[in-house]
């Protein structure tokens, strides 16, 4: 059975699908294609259900629940830490009031988390490579940087306003559920289990074989030092990503709880978790 997979072009998801672009697990029968796009792209290919399987932000879930449903395993949650809203000088959150904001895009979790954050702003919607150079430019006030900008922003010469994934964890005491892997509602269960299956397995193998795993993921990190990646893969490919636990997907409903309550998403939400 042919499949399509899509992944987001960053480490971390390039680490969880290694063993598969290695052929260095059994794919029992399945013909797997990546598909590496930016989250946002895969966000609204999610909505034409586009891929049978595919990364998505979890603020993205209820407007394709109908036609997919979420794995328990594949998922990037940050742990007292996630996108990171930073601007030219220091600034506080209350400042960013009725100011542009960049943000990566309007189904992505970092905007989601952003709205719900802080005051109400003018997203300015960029590609996530952009942000850094539109808050440097001064053309925006401030921007949420996600992958590998939640590492490199200071380096960068830049000030942070706000850890979105600190500030969910500080008012709910959970994880941030930024990412999610879903399998469309067509495929047939048993081939889905089968597939999930597989999935699971391909972060399992990538954590028993981290040094090849991170040498393939590093080619998608942008030109990020190895420690750096090293350190960006450790924080989004972990226990958790093997499975949500009881936590993750309380993170996950309270999460997208919010969001409905505030507007921001269509409700109610109905979670289904494959497995």
């Amino acid at each position: 059975m042919h499949v399509r997979v899509g992944h987001s072009p960053d480490p971390d998801d390039a680490f969880m699908v290694w063993a598969i672009a290695e052929n260095a697990l059994d794919l029992r029968g399945f013909e797997i294609e990546l598909v590496p796009a930016d989250i946002q792209t895969l966000n609204v290919w999610a909505g034409e259900g586009r891929l049978e399987a595919t990364a998505m932000s979890v603020g993205a879930y209820p407007g394709v629940q109908d036609t997919y449903r979420l794995l328990a395993h594949g998922a990037s949650l940050g742990e007292g830490y996630g996108p990171v809203v930073i601007a030219k000088t220091q600034l506080e959150p209350a400042e960013l009031a009725g100011q542009r904001v960049a943000v990566p895009g309007p189904q992505t979790t970092a905007f989601l988390t952003a709205r719900l954050a802080l005051p109400a702003f003018e997203p300015v919607q960029l590609d996530f490579e952009a942000i850094m150079d539109a808050v440097a430019s001064g053309d925006v006030a401030a921007g949420v940087v996600i992958h590998e900008g939640q590492l490199t922003w200071e380096q960068e010469g830049f000030k942070r306003v706000l850890d979105l994934g600190a500030w969910w964890e500080g008012d709910t005491g959970l994880p941030l559920p930024l990412g999610a892997v879903a399998m469309r509602r067509d495929v047939p269960e048993d081939r889905a289990r089968e597939l999930s299956a597989v999935l699971k397995e391909a972060v399992a193998v990538g954590l028993e074989h981290r040094e090849e795993a991170l040498a393939y993921a590093i080619e998608y990190g942008r030109g990020i030092a190895p420690e750096l990646n090293d350190r960006f893969v450790a924080m989004y490919v972990n226990d958790l990503t093997l499975d949500y636990g009881a936590q993750g997907r309380k993170a996950v409903a309270a999460l997208l709880e919010r969001g409905a309550e505030a507007g921001l998403l269509p409700s109610p939400v109905q979670l289904d978790f494959l497995g």
